[in-house]
């Protein structure tokens, strides 16, 4: 074996051992691979969604650049390797000036194999180099980085995708071996968040956390982490926690179990942990809730339809699109246009309190969905029954109302001519109706001419 060959095995081999095989793959049939550089992000690293309000995202993590390369016969004694490199985020004018780099270190350590120098060069020194700072501009919809001529201090707008048309001229020779991975008609912020995203969970997954809850230490890919507090808890117990809260119709309440925390879990986080069936129960239970919330949905009021109808503006009719029914929308009976909602006598009962509490605007729509007479009624009603309830007994025969003036305990009703004891309610013979206070084992002996107690 030459000492060129003898060199680009020992590297290779080196390069194997550093890097795993996510980072680094070795070609079959060539001296040579591909490497999968991810750049250090500086710390607070933001994105900056450029549009009519700017939006800021914060990354820890960018696609790698892919630096692939084959190794000449003559490597590294004469020849350079032979590479291309590429990138979803950086423009071309920029992955120029790295190849530009990559020369100049491979002029500076000729003769010595220089693939490390290279990847270190990349992963550490690129951004400097570039000027990439916080927050990296991107435009939605559509727009790919565009190629643009450095300025005379250098690579000065590296921190945008898209460059600054006037200021900046078009660079005119591109190096062909810096490669464009991105189509210029997608939008390119979605893929630069996806990949943040599953960077992260990466991350997560591999850490150690202390369940909340049961206490017990585990890897952060048996736990769930809610987005907004970024509290951890282990899956079997929120498993448990949200069949526990789905079963009982508690969908609005699948948050994070921290005292006083209101995070919620996602729909996706939802679905990681429990079963299709409960799923779909949480799902639509959750569609339910949303729909109960909007002022211009309704339910169908017949129980065997209880479809969602979507109501017009400012109308009290609603027609079901399933059934065809048309309702009021307030009373939930048969529509009946602009005649007042009718009103049961057990509503009658409660329309007086709910009268009373109201605000001025609350009063006048009830006397527009009621009538003025029927609020009316409802009030006297209510108070008659109020002072009826204060001031008289029931007979214990036929249940007319009696008040007590003045005189003994022995009451005669006015309707049925019944005699009874104002105190205890006990009916009295018609023999001796006395005998009911004379008598030392009954609870009013001696209390015929007392006061009357409260009415009960």
């Amino acid at each position: 074996m030459s000492e060129d060959q003898e060199a680009q095995e020992d590297e290779l081999l080196a390069l194997a051992s550093i890097y795993d095989e996510e980072e680094f793959h070795r070609a079959k049939s060539a001296q040579g691979g591909e490497i999968q550089l991810c750049l250090e992000l500086p710390p607070s690293f933001k994105l900056i969604v450029d549009g009519n309000k700017q939006t800021e995202y914060d990354i820890s993590f960018l696609p790698p650049l892919v630096l692939n390369f084959e190794l000449p016969a003559d490597y590294p004694s004469s020849s350079s390797p032979v590479y291309t490199l590429s990138s979803k985020w950086l423009s071309r004018d920029q992955m120029t000036s790295l190849c530009k780099r990559l020369d100049g270190l491979w002029e500076e350590n000729q003769g010595c194999v220089v693939l490390f120098t290279w990847i270190q060069f990349l992963k550490e020194e690129a951004f400097a180099f570039l000027d990439v700072k916080s927050p990296l501009e991107v435009v939605k919809g559509g727009n790919a980085p565009v190629e643009w001529k450095r300025s005379e201090a250098g690579v000065k707008r590296a921190g945008s995708l898209t460059g600054e048309k006037d200021k900046l001229e078009p660079l005119l020779e591109l190096d062909p071996r810096a490669v464009l991975v991105v189509d210029p008609r997608t939008d390119i912020l979605p893929q630069l968040l996806d990949f943040d995203e599953a960077q992260r969970q990466k991350v997560f997954d591999a850490k150690a956390f202390c369940c909340g809850i049961c206490f017990m230490e585990k890897l952060g890919s048996g736990c769930l982490c809610f987005k907004e507090c970024q509290h951890v808890y282990c899956k079997t117990c929120m498993t448990e926690y949200f069949q526990i809260q789905i079963r009982d119709g508690n969908v609005q309440c699948l948050n994070c179990p921290e005292p006083k925390c209101t995070s919620l879990a996602t729909p996706s986080q939802v679905k990681l942990l429990v079963g299709e069936e409960l799923f779909a129960r949480y799902d639509r239970l959750l569609l339910q809730s949303s729909l109960d919330l909007m002022a211009d949905v309704v339910y169908c009021p017949r129980q065997s339809c209880c479809q969602a109808v979507m109501v017009e503006p400012d109308t009290t009719m609603g027609i079901c699109p399933a059934c065809q029914y048309a309702f009021c929308t307030l009373c939930k009976r048969g529509y009946h246009g602009l005649s007042h909602c009718k009103v049961t006598a057990d509503e009658l009962r409660g329309l007086r309190d709910e009268y009373i509490s109201a605000s001025a605007e609350g009063k006048k729509f009830m006397e527009q969905r009621f009538g003025k007479r029927v609020i009316q009624r409802a009030v006297e009603e209510s108070f008659s029954r109020d002072w009826l309830n204060e001031n008289c007994k029931g007979c214990p025969r036929c249940g007319t109302n009696i008040q007590k003036v003045d005189g003994c305990n022995k009451m005669t009703c006015t309707s049925c001519k019944q005699y009874f004891c104002w105190l205890c309610l006990g009916q009295l013979t018609r023999v001796n109706p006395y005998s009911h206070f004379n008598n030392p084992s009954s609870p009013c002996f001696n209390h015929m001419g007392k006061l009357p107690v409260p009415a009960r």
